[in-house]
């Protein structure tokens, strides 16, 4: 036993189970008031969005503006999925499951029929997934939720609400991050297309939609219950540590092994040289999407974290100024550095949320905006790989001993 952990794989999960025991049990104690708690959750929360955005920034080249769209789609779409259920309607649990599965299953076969055809333009592309997407949450409301939707509240009415609570909020946070994934990819369809400073635009004026859809939730869309520019009460408060640290490490997880699987390598190899990818015989396309929906769902599981932390939603949290903060990170820490990332991510929350909001006097809130600016522009005149440059943790960075060790036996092959 002691063996097999003396590698990073298993440092790393030595380490990430003496954090969450150390975190529940200062939590456990009441050491950590609900104050540090939230900073801990929103530090969490924050990381995973900003690590979705250096796989598809850092990694994959592309500029986006767009985290804090999907970070808002994630966050409304799981807490309408709660506020539904705890008021006794299981038309979220139902529409949302039932209709990303459908979605994923039409995408597949759109897919399948695309490909026997040659020739076939952007916008076509476009609106054959769009109109999938329109088909199958179509079917989820009209057909399945009639049917299902009293199933449903029968057989999770059945068991103890504390299980039945934790399968809803699953469903929920699957549901918030889904959402935001099928957005991410129906949108990058014509938009990845695009130059990297155009896409960049593109995605910002993404956010600057969303927010202003989330002010008329009331109005313009059929979410009463989202209360528009008066923000979103009622959500109830099911977010925990153990949900926090659960999602958090399957982010680092899926991000590290798909850097490490030969996804990875297109993805970085179109960060490179995009055309010279392309003359290789790289799908550039599906190496420009693949980031970005993931990266999008990461965002989009974090809203569902964050919503069910704060218990409340208000669309003034999504505007487009703080779709930066993201981008800041990325850029101190270091482009395409994981490491980079998650400890700048936290100790970001940790010092201008957290210690700078308990020692500083009200209203220095009005000056970040002067002092990110200069930060950053040290930061790329003095150390422009950031701080923490292309360095990774044992666990994250890719080895190449067994390459090494494939090598060498091949050659004392040939010598023998």
């Amino acid at each position: 036993m002691l063996k097999r952990l003396k590698n990073p794989t298993g440092y790393f999960i030595l380490g990430g189970l003496a954090i969450f025991l150390v975190v529940q049990i200062l939590l456990s104690a009441g050491i950590l008031n609900n104050f540090w708690r939230g900073i801990i959750f929103w530090g969490a929360a924050i990381t995973m969005v900003t690590l979705g955005l250096n796989l598809i920034f850092g990694f994959n080249g592309q500029f986006s503006l767009g985290q804090y769209g999907f970070y808002a789609i994630g966050a409304y779409g799981a807490a309408d999925v709660t506020y539904r259920w705890v008021h006794e309607d299981p038309s979220g649990v139902v529409v949302v499951f039932f209709g990303l599965w459908l979605s994923l299953l039409l995408y597949a076969l759109v897919s399948v029929l695309l490909r026997r055809f040659y020739g076939i333009t952007v916008m076509t592309k476009f609106t054959a997934y769009l109109l999938a997407t329109i088909l199958a949450f179509w079917v989820a409301v009209k057909v399945l939720l009639p049917v299902l939707g009293p199933v449903t509240m029968t057989l999770l009415g059945a068991l103890p609400e504390a299980v039945s609570q934790q399968i809803v909020f699953f469903i929920a946070l699957l549901g918030g991050a889904g959402l935001a994934g099928i957005v991410s990819f129906i949108f990058g369809i014509p938009v990845l297309e695009l130059g990297s400073d155009y896409f960049g635009i593109a995605t910002l004026s993404f956010t600057i939609i969303i927010k202003v859809l989330l002010d008329n939730t009331d109005t313009l869309l059929p979410f009463p219950e989202m209360k528009g520019a008066r923000g979103m009460i009622g959500i109830p408060q099911w977010t925990t540590w153990p949900w926090v640290f659960g999602t958090f490490m399957l982010v680092v997880v899926v991000m590290r092994n798909l850097l490490h699987s030969s996804s990875g390598r297109t993805i970085l190899a179109v960060r490179e040289d995009e055309r010279a990818a392309e003359l290789v015989g790289i799908d550039v396309n599906w190496a420009k999407i693949l980031p970005f929906v993931m990266g999008s769902i990461f965002a989009g599981l974090a809203g569902g974290i964050r919503a069910h932390d704060m218990a409340f939603l208000h669309p003034q949290s999504f505007n487009f100024i703080q779709s930066f903060n993201p981008l800041i990170i990325v850029v101190f820490g270091g482009l395409g550095s994981m490491t980079g990332t998650i400890l700048t991510g936290f100790i970001w929350i940790f010092l201008l949320e957290g210690l700078l909001r308990l020692y500083l006097p009200s209203g220095f809130e009005t000056w970040r905006f002067v002092v990110y600016p200069l930060i950053l522009l040290l930061m790329m005149l003095l150390r422009s790989e950031g701080l923490f440059g292309e360095y990774e943790l044992p666990f994250l960075r890719r080895s190449a001993l067994p390459l090494r060790r494939k090598v060498a036996s091949e050659e004392s092959e040939e010598v023998a």
